[in-house]
C-alpha cells in the first residue's frame, strides 16, 4: 500500500466523515499495513472499529486543534491526510464568485480560513508528532484551480485564492519539516471532481467519466503517495500521478 511507511503505521485523517475522508479511512482499514487510524471530524466517526480512534472536534478552532494534539500526545504520526475544505455553504450564503462584484470580505475570510489557514495551523499543532526520525507522509487536498499558472478561465475567486495560499503554506512547511525530519514528505493533492457534497451543485456539466467515486479517488491518491520520496516533498500532484504547476 504505502511501502515508505512501516508496518502498523499510525494515520490521522482530517474530515473523516466527508466523502473523500471517509473513503480514505475505509480504504486504509482494508489493508493490514495500517495499525491505528485517528479519524477526526466534527461528529464521531461511525462505524467504530477496534483500530479506529474517533476524535470529534472542530479543527478550524484553536480549541479543537488543541484537543487533537492532546489526544495524540506527541506519538509519531506516519500518515497525515487532510480532506477538509469548503467551496460553498448555503447557510452562510457562500458560493463561488463568478464576477468581481460578487466578492464579499466575510465569505473570502471564511473560505481562506478553512482551506488554507486551518491545514497550516494543524501542522503547527501536530508538529511534535511529525518531527523526529520516523517516515511520515503529510498530504493535504488542494485543487487544480489553485494553480496560478493553470488559471485560464477566471472566476471562483475565493476558492482559487484559498487553494493557492494552501499550496504556499504547505510548500513552506515542507521546507521546515525537512529540517526537523529528513524522512518527511509533504504533498498537495488534487483529487479530481469527486462525487461528494462539495461538488454536487456543480456536477451538471461534468462528463460522467470525469466524475469520480470517492473510493476510486482514495485508492488513486494512495497510489500517488506510494510513489513519492523525500525528494518530492513540497510538490503538487493530481489523482493520476501527474505534477501540477504552481
Amino acid at each position: 500500500m504505502l511501502p515508505y511507511l512501516p508496518e502498523k503505521f499510525t494515520a490521522v485523517v482530517i474530515g473523516a466523515n466527508g466523502g473523500i475522508g471517509n473513503a480514505m479511512v475505509n480504504t486504509l482499514l482494508a489493508n493490514s499495513q495500517v495499525g491505528t487510524i485517528i479519524a477526526v471530524s466534527r461528529s464521531s466517526f461511525l462505524p467504530t472499529r477496534p483500530n479506529v480512534e474517533s476524535v470529534a472536534v472542530d479543527v478550524s478552532t484553536s480549541t479543537g486543534r488543541e484537543a487533537l494534539a492532546q489526544h495524540l500526545d506527541g506519538r509519531p504520526v506516519h500518515l497525515f491526510f487532510n480532506a477538509m475544505g469548503i467551496l460553498h455553504d448555503t447557510a452562510s450564503s457562500i458560493q463561488p464568485e463568478k464576477r468581481l462584484e460578487q466578492l464579499n470580505e466575510t465569505s473570502i475570510a471564511h473560505v481562506m480560513h478553512i482551506n488554507a489557514v486551518t491545514p497550516a495551523l494543524l501542522l503547527s499543532s501536530l508538529k511534535p508528532c511529525l518531527q523526529g526520525k520516523h517516515p511520515t507522509i503529510i498530504a493535504s487536498l488542494s485543487a487544480r484551480v489553485g494553480s496560478i499558472g493553470d488559471n485560464g478561465y477566471g472566476g471562483w475567486y475565493s476558492y482559487r485564492a484559498s487553494k493557492a495560499a494552501h499550496n504556499m503554506l504547505m510548500k513552506t512547511a515542507a521546507i521546515e519539516l525537512s529540517r526537523l525530519n529528513k524522512q518527511s514528505i509533504v504533498l498537495c493533492l488534487h483529487p479530481g471532481t469527486t462525487d461528494t457534497a462539495l461538488s454536487e451543485p456543480f456536477q451538471a456539466r461534468v462528463p460522467s467519466e470525469k466524475l469520480f467515486n470517492p473510493t476510486f479517488v482514495a485508492e488513486q491518491l494512495i497510489s500517488v503517495m506510494a510513489k513519492r520520496t523525500p525528494e518530492d516533498t513540497g510538490s503538487f500532484w493530481d489523482w493520476a500521478g501527474e505534477p501540477i504547476e504552481w
